[in-house]
């Protein structure tokens, strides 16, 4: 009877290890069809079984575990067309299939969806606000030009002053308690003097995601708040812009492919460039003659570009650089002047035979302060650093596991006299 159960035991685990083995693996990434932009945080699965997963933010999709055999791979998002694509799933076998899907021109009443609420339904998230340029675009705004800054002082426990460049509190930490990231590199101070403005152009938001508490060590050198905020790459499909002026500002915005795609959700690269430059210095005299008829004192320019260069599987590297500089001059008393600048680059990559996602960056930026008054030397303060961050991304089912590591190095210097 002993022998009898070994035996049947034995059977059951070989059984189990063929049962596990006879499966594949289905990923790639989704992208709109009109400028072959990523999908973020649609849905992509096997049609007729529970087999699914949501896109991240940078439309990749892993559906891991599959058994053997021939499926429909179906993709749905609200404003879009449905996809539907037959594959077939072989032993240990690794299915790409990109995903290219067009907007749709029906129009649904009493609907509601984002992707704040499509990403809450596969992960928990705790004190997270999701923004996206649509809910930026939403708010009345200043001047005519929506921006992030504008949104953030309508959050719960987020307060703004428009003093040292912008300062911003987070639920009671200080400004140098809250750690902002523009695609991976870590921003000192990306807020205006005014506090009405921040450096970046809402136009080029892909996702931001704002954490005021509960976040992982993925996100360790602070204590108050992250600002994780993702960019686009750029029009992959012709040349666009935008051109834009109010009595504030006045924006360019240049994108399209630097060499275009030979086939849909195929390789190539693309740019995207944008300039923002204020001027309420010169029209504030006319606007609020009131208050002072020389005008306020403020204005900025920022300055952003990305190049991005993506394969055939969906492995993506992009360089970028950006400067930004604020000045404040009182006049007879003191002239303030803010200037960042910086550069680095991310990737994104697919290994061929792996069903694991391996991204990272490497980024480098300065922030420097400087106040002249009469009859006495300037005095300067400023603090550069880098980072560099490698993150693995094991899918298991419909669970992932995800580790890496990070090296962070900074200077600060302070001359007075």
């Amino acid at each position: 009877m002993r022998k009898q159960l070994l035996l049947f035991t034995f059977l059951l685990v070989i059984s189990l290890l063929q049962a596990t083995a006879q499966k594949g693996t289905v990923r790639g990434f989704v992208y709109d069809k009109e400028n072959g932009e990523p999908i973020l945080f649609t849905n992509v699965y096997l049609k007729g079984t529970t087999y699914g997963a949501a896109t991240d933010v940078n439309g990749y999709y892993s559906i891991t575990n599959v058994p053997v055999g021939k499926y429909i791979l179906f993709t749905t998002s609200i404003g879009y067309d449905s996809m539907l694509v037959n594959i077939e799933v072989k032993t240990n076998e690794i299915v790409t299939k990109q995903l290219t899907i067009k907007r749709s021109a029906i129009n649904l009443k009493d609907v509601e969806i984002s992707a704040e609420k499509e990403v809450q339904r596969t992960e928990v998230r705790t004190s997270v606000t999701k923004v996206t340029p649509r809910e930026i675009k939403m708010l009345p705004s200043v001047g005519g030009e929506p921006d992030l800054a504008q949104y953030m002082q309508v959050l719960p426990g987020v307060v703004f002053s428009g003093d040292q460049g912008g300062q911003l509190y987070i639920r009671g930490g200080t400004p140098v308690m809250n750690k902002v990231l523009l695609d991976g590199m870590v921003i000192y101070n990306p807020f205006h003097s005014i506090g009405l403005f921040s450096v970046f152009d809402s136009d080029i938001i892909r996702n931001a995601d704002v954490y005021t508490g509960g976040f992982s060590a993925e996100y360790g050198g602070r204590i108050s708040s992250v600002m994780d905020i993702t960019t686009r790459d750029g029009n992959k499909k012709r040349i666009a812009g935008k051109v834009s002026s109010n009595p504030f500002t006045s924006k360019l915005l240049v994108e399209g492919p630097l060499q275009k795609q030979k086939t849909e959700g195929g390789g190539g690269s693309s740019f995207i460039f944008t300039a923002k430059n204020s001027y309420l210095d010169q029209t504030s005299p006319k606007l609020y003659s009131y208050i002072d008829d020389k005008g306020l004192p403020y204005s900025f320019l920022d300055i952003y570009g990305k190049i991005s260069m993506y394969g055939e599987s969906g492995s993506k590297l992009s360089v970028f650089g950006f400067q930004f500089k604020d000045d404040a001059n009182y006049r007879f008393l003191t002239d303030n002047s803010w200037k960042s600048a910086g550069g680095g680059f991310n990737f994104v990559l697919v290994p061929g035979g792996s069903s694991n996602l391996i991204d990272g960056n490497f980024a480098y930026s300065k922030y420097n302060i400087s106040q002249s008054e009469a009859e006495q030397e300037p005095r300067t303060s400023s603090v550069d650093g880098f980072n560099l961050d490698m993150n693995f991304t094991n899918f298991m089912g419909k669970n992932e596991l995800k580790y890496g590591f990070q090296v962070l190095g900074f200077k600060t210097s302070f001359a007075t006299s």
